[in-house]
């Protein structure tokens, strides 16, 4: 604090205890008096001590700062299974005596999944074609998109070899670590 705001910080009066219907040496009026002198000279907190101790602080109490560390991706793989978005089923409706007949199964494909949280492109730019089509072949140095992660476009590879079947993105699509991208056959 600067002397000239210690010059302007006057003591309040005293007050008495013994008034009608004063309970306490600090009133409401005293208090309201005490934070105008805190406003007007700067000050952050004053603690009254005695009987009835009062601590008045100026401001918001200093919060705890948390700094993160990256986090490295080694290539393992990472279960997602919190990522994964659930399949939709039509809705299908069964009286009571109709038998069920079990769906033929699922056609078995793998996926190239991203290996990061970023912005999915599908083609190189925008005026340029898509890096893949449905029914292309692929092998594991085929680049299948760019990922935008912190202002850095970074190259996916399929890493696995096969036709694309399904495109799961979209182009300009905010993807997370391990979220599908395509299903290959």
């Amino acid at each position: 604090m600067s002397k000239k705001n210690s010059d302007a910080i006057k003591p309040a009066p005293t007050r008495s205890t013994s008034g009608a219907g004063e309970s306490s040496p600090t009133t409401i009026a005293h208090l309201k008096e005490l934070m105008a002198l805190m406003s007007a000279n700067d000050v952050s907190e004053i603690i009254i001590a005695g009987p009835a101790g009062i601590t008045i602080r100026r401001g918001a109490q200093p919060s705890t700062i948390i700094n993160h560390q990256p986090v490295i991706y080694n290539g393992a793989a990472i279960p997602t299974a919190g990522y994964a978005p659930a399949p939709q089923h039509a809705a299908t409706s069964v009286s009571p005596t109709s038998t069920i007949t079990p769906a033929a199964p699922a056609p078995s494909f793998e996926h190239i999944e991203s290996p990061m949280v970023g912005t999915c492109y599908l083609a190189p730019n925008p005026d340029a074609a898509a890096f893949l089509k449905v029914g292309q072949q692929v092998t594991p140095d085929t680049v299948v998109c760019l990922i935008e992660a912190m202002k850095v476009f970074n190259e996916i590879k399929a890493e696995k070899t096969g036709i694309v079947e399904q495109i799961l993105v979209k182009n300009g699509q905010a993807v997370e670590f391990g979220q599908k991208l395509y299903a290959i056959k």
